[in-house]
């Protein structure tokens, strides 16, 4: 008489799996709870060398780097809503380290520029996510930099959608996002 197929095992292959997911996800968690906790530490020690958030030297930066520029133009540089641009900016314009003023040829449109002391802040200021930081990452492997940049984005992707992230291959996650020569 042939031996009957174990009706448990299908049981077990799935609660084993439902155990290893769980691990996965304890893990994944532990990772992010240290990059959290890495990232809060990095944005502390900045604002006690500058003076600037994480957000203001980002957008600093991004003034630095684009010229004169519209904050919808500064906002898809970040890559933070255009709203939390603006209040961002308000601040830095009341240290007195941006300067806001309307286009002579639209007046609906508001450039911002760095004043003298923005620009020297942004030219002393470290990376933003720390030198240490920086120095390592230059030092690893320009293969192995961007499978940790599209493993991040991804990352990223799944805990802002909560869906299937978009393949990071699909797009460059290497590069800083392309000036369309407008500055809007």
């Amino acid at each position: 008489m042939p031996d009957k197929p174990d009706s448990s095992a299908p049981v077990d292959n799935a609660s084993s799996s439902r155990r290893l997911r769980n691990q996965e996800l304890r893990i994944a968690e532990k990772a992010i709870r240290e990059l959290v906790r890495a990232y809060n530490q990095q944005s502390r020690e900045l604002l006690k060398t500058t003076g600037l958030t994480s957000a203001q030297l980002v957008l600093m930066s991004g003034i630095a780097e684009l010229g004169e520029v519209t904050s919808i133009a500064l906002s898809a540089y970040a890559d933070i809503s255009p709203a939390t641009v603006v209040t961002v900016l308000d601040n830095l314009e009341e240290r007195q380290l941006v300067q806001r003023y309307r286009s002579t040829k639209d007046r609906r449109i508001v450039h911002t520029k760095l004043t003298e002391a923005g620009e020297a802040l942004v030219q002393k200021a470290p990376a933003s996510l720390g030198e240490a930081f920086a120095e390592h990452f230059a030092r690893i492997e320009a293969e192995e930099r961007r499978r940790i940049i599209e493993g991040v984005t991804t990352l990223a992707q799944l805990l802002s959608r909560g869906n299937a992230p978009v393949s990071a291959s699909s797009r460059s996650c290497t590069e800083p996002p392309q000036d369309s020569g407008s500055k809007l």
